[in-house]
């Protein structure tokens, strides 16, 4: 039974991606260095800040670097915010008397700020800030704290979290809010990977807080719709939980609710668009899907709409990215597999 969670903190319960991604190309141009876009930096970026820079920038003193990028990282971080979930997280942890620490990368001066702006410093008995190698501090972490191995998880959105986890013999949680990407996490081999931390929730609420699986074993139904605009393009979106390949919006049916029912809802939820003209085009089985971030069964119900303008399109937190493309267009595009068969389907069908 999990007692005790060792959080990261960047990624995992505050947003600070861009603020940290703005800050290291600001440290980048001072050095004489070329900005990077954020899918590069997305996949250099390792959590130790000093060591990164002294890869990219080994012609500067390191001193140099981190008063480059403290200096810089001050005027940016009011836009660090805490992820959705997290606060309803540490609340339902810390009702059932689970012990809550940090152990980041964050500069502690840095690290007290965003605690204090967020409210949540309050939920931790302790927070290691600053650290450089956390494969060998959650060793001190686990002696001062006296939490037992097989009672504690770790929390982390990236690979040296868990290895972290692994060096300490803990459990791992990887979440997809953060710095890396899943197929970057998979590589390390977590215990458990979730979309969020209220996702963690259920799943510690349903295996009574155990980190078991993610979902139960059944199939589950669910429903999706290519959108066209009134320039007969299609509407993709891009998220982390399939790999950041581009898809169609959707979700889950919910008891009680027609599919249609359920399509619209989504369909409001993901884009914040409203559609008419639905019509069924297919039903396919995905099944252990290796671009789905989890293990998973579904029978997907595929639909085809239309929205008209004016419109606007506003993205929850599921997805990441969105374009509106030709239908030929989008065919070229890194397509996840079921977006991919309905597509050819619908223009076959044309």
């Amino acid at each position: 039974m999990i007692r005790n969670l060792i959080f990261d903190w960047s990624g995992t319960l505050v947003d600070d991606l861009a603020a940290v991604w703005q800050t290291v190309n600001h440290v980048l141009v001072q050095g004489g260095r070329k900005e990077i876009s954020l899918a590069q930096f997305r996949s250099d970026f390792c959590p130790s800040f000093s060591k990164f820079g002294a890869d990219c920038l080994s012609h500067v003193e390191p001193e140099q670097v981190m008063a480059w990028f403290n200096a810089h990282f001050t005027t940016v971080r009011d836009s660090v915010t805490a992820l959705p979930h997290t606060r309803n997280f540490l609340e339902f942890a810390r009702a059932r008397g689970v012990r809550m620490v940090v152990l980041t990368t964050v500069p502690e001066v840095h690290f007290e700020v965003q605690a204090k702006a967020t409210g949540f410093a309050a939920f931790f008995e302790r927070a290691y800030a600053g650290v450089v190698d956390k494969t060998t501090r959650i060793h001190d972490v686990l002696r001062e704290q006296n939490f037992q191995p097989a009672e504690t998880l770790c929390i982390g959105d990236m690979q040296h979290d868990m290895e972290a986890a692994r060096s300490g013999g803990v459990r791992s949680c990887a979440v997809l809010t953060g710095y890396q990407r899943l197929e970057q996490l998979r590589a390390s081999r977590p215990d458990l990977i979730v979309e969020h931390l209220g996702e963690l929730q259920h799943v510690l609420e349903r295996n009574g807080f155990e980190p078991g699986p993610a979902a139960a074993a059944q199939p589950v139904v669910t429903v999706g719709a290519l959108i066209f605009n009134s320039r007969g393009e299609v509407l993709m979106i891009r998220t982390h939980k399939w790999s950041n390949l581009w898809g169609i919006p959707g979700g889950k049916v919910k008891g009680g609710e027609s599919s249609l029912d359920a399509l619209r809802r989504e369909l409001k939820e993901e884009t914040n668009l409203d559609v008419d003209e639905v019509k069924f085009a297919v039903v396919q089985d995905c099944i252990h899907s290796k671009e789905f971030y989890r293990d998973a069964h579904f029978v997907l119900l595929n639909y085809t709409c239309r929205c008209e303008e004016p419109y606007e399109v506003r993205l929850n937190e599921e997805a990441n990215d969105y374009r509106w493309v030709a239908p030929g267009v989008a065919l070229q595009m890194d397509l996840n597999t079921p977006t991919r068969i309905l597509l050819e389907a619908v223009l076959q069908q044309s």
